[in-house]
C-alpha cells in the first residue's frame, strides 16, 4: 500500500509539472508575440502622420492626456495645439517686465489679486492681432508655473480687452533651476534661441515667421536677433514704460502711442497679399538719408 501511494504522487506531480510546462509554455509564446508586434519610443515630436492623425483645425486644439489607476481614478491633464499657416507673421512677447511692470512683482502681486500689467498693452496686443498676426509668449519662467501663468495671461483686461490667445512657451527646467538661470546666471537666452529656432524650423529653411518681438532685457533682444528679426522691429520697455526700439536708444515711445499708430508699425496682414517690404513702408520712404559729411568740416 505504501508503494502504491507513493507511486500514485508521482504521477501527479509528473502531470503537475507537464501542465505547468504548457501553461508557462503558452505564456512565453504570448510574450514572444507581443515584442514581436510594432514597438514605439518615448518622444516629445510627432511626425507628419501622427499630426494628420489629430485632425486638427485651424487655431487652437484642446488635446486631454488621461491616466486611469484603480487607486485614484482617471486623472487628467489639457494642453493646447496650434495649427498655423506657413505664411503666417508672429509676434513673440516676453512675460515678466513686458506684460507686467517688472520681474519680481509681476510673479507676486498677481497672487494677492493686483493689477500690475503694463498701461495699455491689452489694447496694443488686440489691435495688432486684428492687423492678422499671430502672438506666441515666451518666457524663462518653470514649466511647474505653467497653470498659474496661463491664468494670468487670461484674467488680463484693460477697459474690457484682453490679450490675445497664443502659445506660451516655458522652460522645462525646475522652478529652482530657472529662478538660477534667470537671476543669478543670467543667460535665460539659452532656453530662449534653442525654444525660437526649434519654432522657426518647422516653418522651413528659408522662412522667417518671426515679424517682431517686444522685451524687457537685453537677453531678450539677443534671442530675437537670433531667430532673424531685424533691430527696429525689436521693442524693449523699461520700468517707466518707455519703449525703445534695439537699433535706436534716444527716441523712445510707449504701448499707447504704438497703439495710435498700429497700422504705420505692422502692416495688415491680409491673406490674399504679402507684407509691404521694408523700404517701402511710410516711416522708411518719406525718411531723408542722413548726409555724408566730411570730418574736417566738423572741425570747428
Amino acid at each position: 500500500m505504501a508503494f502504491r501511494e507513493s507511486r500514485s504522487s508521482i504521477e501527479e506531480d509528473t502531470e503537475y509539472e507537464r501542465d505547468r510546462s504548457l501553461t508557462y509554455g503558452s505564456l512565453t509564446e504570448d510574450i514572444e508575440e507581443e515584442l514581436r508586434g510594432p514597438k514605439y519610443i518615448k518622444t516629445v515630436r510627432l511626425s507628419s502622420e501622427e499630426l494628420a492623425s489629430l485632425e486638427l483645425e485651424e487655431g487652437s486644439n484642446v488635446l486631454t492626456f488621461s491616466v486611469t489607476t484603480s487607486y485614484q481614478g482617471t486623472t487628467k491633464c489639457f494642453c493646447s495645439v496650434y495649427l498655423w499657416d506657413y505664411t503666417d507673421k508672429i509676434i513673440i512677447s516676453d512675460i515678466d517686465g513686458t506684460i507686467t511692470r517688472s520681474d519680481v512683482f509681476g510673479h507676486i502681486l498677481p497672487w494677492v489679486g493686483k493689477d500690475w500689467t503694463q498701461n495699455n498693452i491689452a489694447q496694443l496686443f488686440s489691435a495688432l492681432h486684428s492687423n492678422g498676426y499671430k502672438f506666441l509668449y515666451l518666457s524663462s519662467r518653470a514649466i511647474g508655473q505653467a497653470s498659474m501663468t496661463k491664468n494670468f495671461l487670461k484674467s488680463i483686461k484693460q477697459n474690457g480687452v484682453g490679450i490675445p490667445e497664443g502659445p506660451m512657451l516655458l522652460s522645462p527646467d525646475s522652478l529652482l533651476r530657472a529662478f538660477k538661470v534667470e537671476l543669478v546666471l543670467k543667460r535665460p537666452d539659452i532656453f530662449k534661441i534653442k525654444c525660437l529656432s526649434d519654432i522657426k524650423g518647422l516653418f522651413g529653411e528659408d522662412s522667417s515667421p518671426f515679424y517682431a518681438g517686444f522685451g524687457n532685457k537685453g537677453t531678450d533682444s539677443k534671442s530675437y536677433q537670433a531667430v532673424g528679426i531685424p533691430p527696429h522691429r525689436i521693442y524693449r520697455i523699461n520700468h517707466r514704460g518707455e519703449i525703445y526700439t534695439e537699433n535706436s536708444i534716444v527716441q523712445h515711445c510707449t504701448y499707447a502711442e504704438i497703439y495710435e499708430h498700429n497700422e504705420v508699425y505692422f502692416p495688415v496682414v491680409r491673406p490674399e497679399t504679402e507684407l509691404v517690404e521694408e523700404e517701402y513702408l511710410a516711416q522708411n520712404f518719406w525718411r531723408s538719408d542722413i548726409p555724408d559729411v566730411d570730418e574736417e568740416d566738423l572741425i570747428l
